[in-house]
């Protein structure tokens, strides 16, 4: 594949207040549930604010920013219209609303609504997966890209489903006559939800956004490694979620290998492109790189204790040794895959995606007439350099007052830091929207349903670049 592939259309992604606003209301869930997770530390709020907090940051924040990189990118990397925007544009105020008020049923105790806003979610992501699912089946054949995306659309319909038959327990006991325990379909919720959705999307998404934005090929032993890894995780994410469905432990051991296998293999090809890369440094280019680190020590982390100890297999503390076990449920230090491996990845690409499409919809038509910013002009260096800072600090504070047990002050200051970072880089976006966007921040927000556009801006055909265009401005996005 080239660094930029020349066959991208920009007249097919849907207008920029489409993707934008699910990137907008994704770092709001960002700051509300890095603060309830300051929060919770700290014992100030009561509840489930655990779920609270994992169901903000998880849900509301990646997997509805996923959303938005999906609506976007599917179109643009596939040469396809997007399904239908209205239907982009209903999928979003649904999963905000029902996640939005997941969270405040499990601060507030109120369990007896959480079915009641989980039913909206899944009504929000089974719409998406239809809308994208139409979208993305017009592209034939599929790429290593568009398959893990198409996976992680199905996983988006099952997810759901899962997570309201467990929030129905809550009124009446589901799983009371099933073969299936409610410990187990939590495990097996988890494991989809974050394996299936999440780290399926990442994988796919920096296959193509690795090379492009280093300017480098994937060759020789990489391609291996590729091609490992789009075997053995899909395969080890089924295996390893059907293992804790039934309580199977050999089952459930071969996809936790197969999964780790896969990141690992991901990991290395990951570094060799950051390592040769072509382009001056971005910041994403250097939350890529702790995405790399992030995912091999939290490969190497998962089978540390089964491949240097086997009696650690005992004592429960080895993920490929005994992944049934609630302690060991997400494999290595959850935050160094939560925080090190997923919030990077989101950060980073956050941080040339919103540029990109105000760029694109801003400054394109003007190339070559008059002088325009580059991609990476359109956001403040220093405060991209001080949310780095204060997130890596952070997230390194919280893996380490984990793993060494550390007194609960450490917790709170990381959480703290995190959450200023947080706060810092959706700050550093809102600006770019509102000094370079072609409407207002408001305008983002403000919609007609019946198409999807925006009164902000022009729509997508107006707006687009050509062909020709789009592979000039991934050249700029590279300098």
């Amino acid at each position: 594949m080239s660094a930029i592939p020349g066959a991208v259309e920009t007249d097919r992604q849907p207008p920029m207040t489409v993707p934008l606003r699910y990137f907008l209301v994704g770092l709001a869930f960002l700051v509300a549930g890095g603060a309830v997770g300051v929060l919770s530390a700290t014992g100030a709020v009561s509840g489930l604010t655990r779920l609270a907090h994992v169901h903000l940051l998880l849900v509301g924040w990646v997997c509805v920013t996923i959303l938005g990189a999906m609506t976007q990118f599917i179109p643009v990397w596939s040469n396809v219209a997007l399904h239908s925007r209205r239907l982009a544009t209903v999928t979003l105020w649904f999963v905000a609303v029902g996640v939005a008020g997941m969270a405040w049923s499990f601060s507030a105790g109120a369990f007896a609504w959480v079915h009641a806003w989980g039913g909206l979610a899944l009504v929000g992501f089974w719409t998406a997966a239809y809308n994208l699912g139409r979208t993305l089946s017009r592209a034939r054949p599929w790429d290593v890209t568009e398959r893990h995306f198409a996976v992680a659309l199905a996983w988006f319909v099952v997810v759901p489903a899962f997570g309201l038959a467990l929030a129905m327990g809550y009124l009446t006991p589901v799983f009371a006559h099933l073969p299936v325990t409610r410990v187990r379909a939590v495990a097996a919720h988890a494991t989809l939800a974050v394996f299936g959705i999440v780290l399926t999307t990442i994988l796919g998404a920096m296959t193509q956004l690795a090379p492009m934005f280093t300017q480098t090929d994937v060759e020789g032993g990489d391609r291996h490694l590729q091609r490992v890894e789009a075997v053995a995780y899909p395969a080890g994410v089924v295996a390893l979620a059907a293992g804790r469905l039934v309580d199977s432990a050999v089952v459930a051991r071969a996809g936790a290998a197969l999964v780790v296998v896969g990141v690992l293999a991901f990991a290395v090809v990951v570094a060799r492109l950051l390592a040769t890369t072509r382009v001056e440094w971005t910041p994403m280019l250097s939350r890529y790189a702790v995405v790399a680190v992030a995912m091999a020590a939290w490969a190497l982390a998962a089978a540390r204790d089964w491949l240097a100890d086997p009696v650690a297999l005992a004592r429960g503390s080895a993920w490929v040794g005994d992944p049934l076990a609630p302690a060991t449920q997400f494999g290595g230090p959850p935050h160094l895959l939560f925080f090190g491996v997923v919030g990077f990845v989101v950060l980073g690409t956050l941080y040339h995606v919103v540029p990109f499409i105000v760029w694109v919809h801003r400054y394109s038509d003007l190339l070559g007439h008059e002088p325009v910013p580059m991609i990476d002009d359109l956001y403040d260096d220093r405060i991209a350099a001080a949310d780095f800072v204060a997130t890596v600090a952070g997230g390194v504070g919280l893996v380490a007052a984990a793993r060494f047990d550390l007194p609960s002050t450490v917790t709170v200051g990381a959480g703290a830091l995190a959450t200023l970072g947080f706060t810092l880089v959706a700050t550093n976006l809102l600006l770019v929207v509102r000094e370079h966007g072609p409407g207002s921040l408001r305008g983002v927000f403000v919609t007609r349903l019946a198409d999807g556009s925006g009164g902000a801006g022009p729509s997508g055909e107006d707006a687009a670049a050509t062909t020709d265009g789009g592979t000039a401005t991934g050249s700029d996005a590279n300098r």
